[in-house]
């Protein structure tokens, strides 16, 4: 395992512990500052932030907890989430808009007045899958997909609250083709992992060069190394048999077939020792149900 990513210089963002290592560490969190300015419009711009924790709870012990990947606040006081997601899930969706609700309830005064003024949300999804359900063919190749609430005639009905979504297979931009800071942003976030040296494109920004230093695997500890290269691991061996899973079909079909042959894959992830909110987000079974089955192996 230690071998494993010998051969790179620089880590793969796709990886839990690459993605957070470059964008989630308080020391650098410049680096996450100047990729959300290029993402956002100029009003929204974020001057600092705060890293908040990733894990919210429900208001009562049955509901369900919410863990993102990166939770943040800006000097004005809005909310920032961060999710990476690896693998399709067929709600993935439907999760951000859930994940949205914590930030949102957790501004509500406890006591006294509150007239409900809120603070700003955005839930941004980097994505290294397509979503595929889109009928207009302009809008299935589109990287960033910005989504707020709008009313019957397109107007802008509520600006506190705002999705976007990253499909990184569509980002196909050579080096030479970049015009935009966010294009650099794609473009090092989708290649960062076969980068030999920096690009020139990249030399003299010093934001860049920041985050270049921090991805470089030989300037990890030991105990980083291990960390990563499980991590990689887990999320080849992931892809790789989500793959062959839908190639031979194991997740089509309808009825008590699908259930079986879906609880065979995640047996085989739990047998490769991944983590459960791992397997949950790659295969869409509730994390209490893959507990309780770990139980009965």
């Amino acid at each position: 395992m230690q071998q494993l990513a010998s051969m790179a210089k620089y880590l793969d963002v796709f990886t839990d512990f690459g993605f957070k290592k470059i964008f989630g560490e308080e020391a650098n969190k410049a680096i996450l500052i100047d990729f959300f300015n290029a993402l956002l419009p100029v009003r929204n711009h974020v001057k600092d932030l705060t890293f908040k924790n990733s894990e919210r709870l429900g208001t009562t012990s049955e509901e369900r907890k919410a863990i993102y990947d990166i939770y943040c606040e800006n000097e004005n006081g809005e909310k920032f989430i961060v999710e990476l997601q690896k693998v399709k899930q067929n709600y993935f969706k439907d999760r951000t808009i859930y994940y949205s609700t914590f930030p949102l309830s957790e501004q509500a005064v406890k006591g006294g007045d509150w007239d409900y003024n809120l603070k700003a949300v955005f839930c941004i999804g980097l994505l290294d899958f397509r979503f595929n359900d889109y009928n207009d063919e302009q809008e299935k190749k589109r990287v960033a997909h910005t989504i707020t609430l709008k009313d019957q005639d397109g107007r802008n009905f509520y600006d506190k609250l705002t999705y976007i979504y990253l499909e990184m297979p569509n980002f196909n931009k050579a080096e030479t083709e970049l015009e935009t800071r966010l294009d650099k942003w794609l473009y090092f976030i989708k290649n960062l992992e076969d980068f030999q040296s920096i690009p020139e494109i990249f030399k003299g920004e010093a934001v860049f060069i920041e985050a270049f230093e921090k991805a470089e695997l030989a300037k990890m500890n030991e105990e980083e190394r291990i960390v990563y290269n499980f991590n990689l691991k887990t999320y080849r061996d992931s892809y790789s048999m989500l793959k062959t899973a839908k190639e031979e079909g194991l997740t089509q079909g309808i009825g008590v077939g699908v259930e079986l042959k879906t609880w065979k894959v995640v047996k085989n992830m739990l047998e490769m020792g991944m983590a459960v909110a791992d397997i949950a987000k790659a295969t869409d079974v509730e994390e209490s149900k893959i507990t309780e089955y770990k139980k009965s192996l």
